[in-house]
């Protein structure tokens, strides 16, 4: 018995954008739907007819935009994967709809071939979430999902989003476990805001912005015994941040 293909919601208003990712999302093999209006998607996505795979939201949408669609999912605690279509480039923007909790942005105008390209990677990493990562189909791949990380009470499972303290096991979003994944290879160093604005979100900016320290205090929460007083991802003022596997040694 075949498994059904991938279901991608779109969520987009200008028509002639919205009929032409349709109409290449179907010519790709996905069942798609589309929605035009913030508030009639959020609620479709709240109580879809079938599992949705991902969803291609725009964020300016007449009634409420995607920002706030985001946000209403993830207060849900539904992680339906979230791909960010925005004309607004500026980083502070995109961090807005990152924080909210979506799992990667495209600006706009783009390519087509760019969005596919994106669009899969977030289905192989649920696909990695869904299925145990020693399977010989998942061996194969050629980018491996990364081994756990533990540090002090912390596991970090890469693969499956999720981190794991002796209280509770938080879902991270990509944009978190990436972020998580810089500091922890760069474990004691300095790291700039600049530098993760750069290399973790691929975000141009010749301007520090101080909107990366709202995903600071979010990791704290996660991660931290008294997340007011951090001992793991510490500000290094004026700078950044340093991330400390062991700070007793």
């Amino acid at each position: 018995m075949t498994n059904p293909p991938p279901f991608i919601v779109v969520v987009e208003d200008e028509d002639h954008l919205a009929q032409g990712l349709l109409f290449n999302l179907q010519a790709e093999g996905y069942a798609t739907h589309h929605e035009a209006n913030g508030d009639d998607a959020l609620a479709y996505l709240l109580q879809p007819p079938q599992k949705i795979s991902a969803i291609l939201l725009d964020c300016m949408l007449p009634g409420r935009d995607g920002f706030s669609i985001v946000k209403a999912l993830r207060d849900k605690q539904i992680y339906t994967p979230v791909l960010l279509l925005t004309a607004r480039s500026r980083p502070e923007d995109i961090l807005e709809g990152l924080e909210a909790g979506a799992d990667d942005y495209l600006p706009k105008p783009f390519d087509l071939n760019i969005l596919l390209v994106r669009l899969k990677s977030l289905l192989r990493r649920t696909a990695w979430q869904s299925n145990p990562p020693s399977a010989p189909e998942e061996t194969a791949c050629p980018e491996p999902p990364a081994p756990p990380y533990t540090f002090d009470n912390c596991t970090i499972r890469f693969d499956a989003l999720e981190l794991i303290t002796p209280s509770r096991t938080t879902h991270l979003t990509l944009m978190e476990a990436d972020l998580l994944r810089y500091l922890t290879e760069r474990e004691s160093q300095i790291v700039s805001r600049k530098d993760i604005l750069e290399q973790v979100w691929h975000v141009h900016e010749d301007t520090d912005t101080r909107a990366i320290d709202n995903f600071i205090v979010r990791l704290r929460r996660y991660i931290e015994v008294d997340p007011a007083n951090p001992v793991h991802v510490i500000t290094v003022r004026g700078i950044g941040y340093r991330f400390l596997a062991n700070p007793q040694t």
